[in-house]
Formats: structure tokens, C-alpha cells, sequence
């Protein structure tokens, strides 16, 4: 039995309105596995793009919460020691964490809830992805879970989706060529989230480390995305850049010095260019000019991360936003130049100004866009009884 509470659906196996002297409603929850999800439609990259557009429009609001200080942090991380202290703790290795990502989000959303995952670069070699992620989504007023899923796709296209809101208001709508560094599945998803957003794309430019990866993505996108016809495999990042419309960096790596991060020269970049960077990036003197637009998902994302790390905090987090932070510390970069997407897709800023307008936006990842494509999949596995409902409790022992 399912129970509406501000307009979010609460698992009981009570009726609602039993006498609560006889005792506390029994509680419940749905468990939503990668098939149910699947099911569910958390691929359905079209309505994420809309949901995380929705999102945003609340961001501009303030109508959400994060953790932190700012009620902006992307959440509390747990890692590891270079040089272990002890035999059982491990030790630092690329990408080894252990991550905590809360939110909750009004509107017509009106959940809570917080994303879990442990990440570990060594998994490849164990036939794992390199995180493993789970969602539970809370009711807002009682605090009971509704969901527990699966996250890993929930995570991807709403990390998908986000470029593609991006793209649907400052990249040129006649784009056609997309350039892609890094063929995993970040790349996946936001190149499918940019055929949406751009449907005149039908050119690919690709550069991985391995001829394996690359052809495992290029089998993918000839399957999933027929209306890109023309596929090329470049060796180098300036081939990637040139000529193309849309640039997207999607490489893993390690923190630390950014003379290391993939780089983008001004000189590569193409007149009215829109790149979007949800990995590691540096930019050369020429993209961090005052004409080159520079675009976050949330400036107090990155104000989070500064006041959270010991600066310059584009070495302690590689994503470009932070570089932005770190230039308008140094008095490089005024304040109002670094622009919050939520601004944009509500009006309060413009959209592209002008055909040949570089832009270049920063995508750090948020809790709040889990919860919001997190409690669109749930409320549409459970119209469609999708899931399995799990019993917590017939009546709490301690109450």
C-alpha cells in the first residue's frame, strides 16, 4: 500500500488513516535494482535533461539544501592514507574513496536524499566498474526511506544531462562536430545528452588510451546514436579541440599539479566553440581571457570546495571551476564573471550572446541533481509497480 505525503509516495502496509494509539504504521520501501531501473526509465536521457533543467530553475530559487557551511558541498569524503599504518586499512590509490552525498530538493520534487559510493581505479582489473553507487531517497517530513537503488546509471545521466542543459542554452544550435578526450562512460552519456540538445550533431572526434576503449565507444555510439555518421580517431587534445562545435574533456586521473591535466590552448578553440569539462582540466592564458564565457553548475559548488581544501583548490580538485575560483582569488577573475547555469536557464543572464561567443563550462557534479532524476525514476517505477517493496519495519521496537 502506497501513502501520498507532500506529493511524494510513502511505502506503508497499513492504511493511512489506522488508529495510531494501536500502534505505529508498519514501514516499507522499495528496492529499485539496474533492471528496475533500467525499466523505470533512468536512461530516458530527453527527461533528464528536463528534470535536471527543472533542477536548476530551484537552484536560482535557493529552494534546496546540500551539506556544508553554504548548504553547497558536494559531500563528506573518506579517503586513504599514501602509506598505510596499519595491515588492514588501505592505502591511497587512484580514484580510492569513499563518498557520502546528501541533498534534498523542493519544488515538485520535495525529497531527500543522499548518494553512497566507493570508488577504486583498481576494480577495472577486476571486472568492476570503477565506483559502485547506491540512492536512497527519503520522505522529507517523516524521514522515512522510500528507495533504496541501484545509482550507477542514475548517476551517469544526470552527469550526462547536466552538459545538456548547458548546451541546449549556450551551444550554437547549428552545432555538427563534437570532440570527445576520454571514451568511458561519462562519455557516453553526455555525448547522448548532446544529440538531444544539438540534433544537427553528426560528426565524433575521439582520443582514449587504449584502441580497446576507443573501439568499445565507437561500436556503442553507432549502436545507440545512428544520426552521427562520421567517426574519427585522433591521437592528439588539439585534434580533439579543432574544428570542433562542442569539446568535452571525460578523462580520470589523479589531483595534485595541474601542468598535468589535460590542457586547452586558445588556439585550438573554434570560433562560437561551447566546452564542457566534468573532468580534469587546465586552460592556457588564453582561455581564462575575460572573452572566453565562463559558466558553472553552481558557484557555491566551488566556494564550497575552496573554503573545504587547502588553496589553490584547482590542485586539490581538478574540475575547471575551480581554477575560476582560484583566478578570482588571485585577482585574476572578477567575481560576476564566473555565471551560475541556473541564471541562465531562468533568464537572469543570457543565453549565447553571439555566433562566435567561446564558451566554457565547469560541470563539478551535485546531490541535488541525484534527487531530483532519483525521485523522478521512483515515482515512475511506482505508477508502473516496478521494484521490490521491502519491509522495514511492522512496528518499531523503540519508539
Amino acid at each position: 500500500m502506497t501513502t501520498t505525503l507532500n506529493s511524494v509516495t510513502l511505502e506503508t502496509t497499513v492504511p493511512p488513516a489506522a488508529d495510531i494509539s494501536a500502534g505505529l504504521p508498519a514501514v516499507a520501501f522499495r528496492y529499485l535494482s539496474e533492471p528496475d531501473m533500467v525499466a523505470a526509465g533512468v536512461t530516458d536521457m530527453a527527461a533528464c535533461i528536463d528534470t535536471m533543467e527543472e533542477m536548476f530553475a530551484l537552484l536560482a530559487a535557493g529552494d534546496y539544501r546540500m551539506a556544508g557551511a553554504n548548504n553547497d558541498s558536494h559531500g563528506a569524503m573518506v579517503t586513504f592514507p599514501d602509506k598505510s599504518p596499519f595491515p588492514t586499512m588501505p592505502r591511497n590509490t587512484a580514484d580510492r574513496r569513499f563518498m557520502a552525498m546528501p541533498a534534498y530538493l523542493g519544488g515538485s520534487f520535495g525529497t531527500t536524499g543522499v548518494k553512497w559510493y566507493g570508488s577504486n581505479q583498481d576494480n577495472r582489473a577486476k571486472g568492476l566498474p570503477r565506483s559502485i553507487l547506491m540512492f536512497m531517497l527519503n520522505d522529507t517530513d517523516t524521514g522515512a526511506p522510500l528507495a533504496l537503488m541501484s545509482a550507477n546509471l542514475l548517476s551517469a545521466y544526470r552527469t550526462g544531462a547536466v552538459p545538456g542543459v548547458g548546451a541546449r542554452h549556450l551551444a550554437r544550435p547549428d552545432s555538427e562536430v563534437i570532440g570527445i578526450a576520454g571514451p568511458g562512460v561519462m562519455a557516453r552519456t553526455i555525448v547522448r545528452a548532446m544529440a538531444v540538445a544539438c540534433p544537427g550533431l553528426h560528426t565524433l572526434k575521439v582520443k582514449g588510451r587504449s584502441g580497446r576503449g576507443v573501439e568499445a565507444f565507437i561500436s556503442w555510439v553507432r549502436r545507440e546514436l545512428p544520426q552521427i555518421g562520421e567517426i574519427e580517431i585522433v591521437e592528439d587534445l588539439a585534434d580533439v579541440v579543432r574544428g570542433s562545435d562542442i569539446v568535452s574533456y571525460c578523462t580520470s586521473g589523479e589531483s595534485g599539479d595541474p601542468s598535468g591535466y589535460p590542457l586547452v590552448k586558445r588556439a585550438w578553440v573554434k570560433p562560437g566553440a561551447f566546452l564542457v569539462m566534468p573532468s580534469l582540466c587546465e586552460i592556457d592564458e588564453g582561455m581564462g581571457a575575460d572573452d572566453v564565457r565562463k559558466v558553472v553548475d553552481n558557484s557555491g559548488l566551488y566556494e564550497a570546495w575552496a573554503a573545504e581544501t587547502a588553496g589553490p583548490t584547482h590542485h586539490s580538485v581538478p574540475i575547471i571551476g575551480c581554477k575560476f575560483t582560484d583566478m578570482i582569488a588571485d585577482g585574476r577573475m572578477a567575481p560576476d564573471q564566473m555565471e551560475d547555469l541556473s541564471r541562465i536557464v531562468t533568464g537572469e543572464l543570457p543565453r549565447r550572446r553571439d555566433e562566435t561567443e567561446i564558451v566554457l563550462m565547469s560541470v563539478g557534479g551535485m546531490p541535488v541533481e541525484d534527487v531530483a532524476w532519483g525521485t523522478a525514476v521512483y515515482r515512475r517505477a511506482v505508477e508502473a509497480g516496478i521494484g521490490t517493496v521491502l519491509n522495514l519495519w511492522d512496528k518499531p521496537v523503540l519508539a
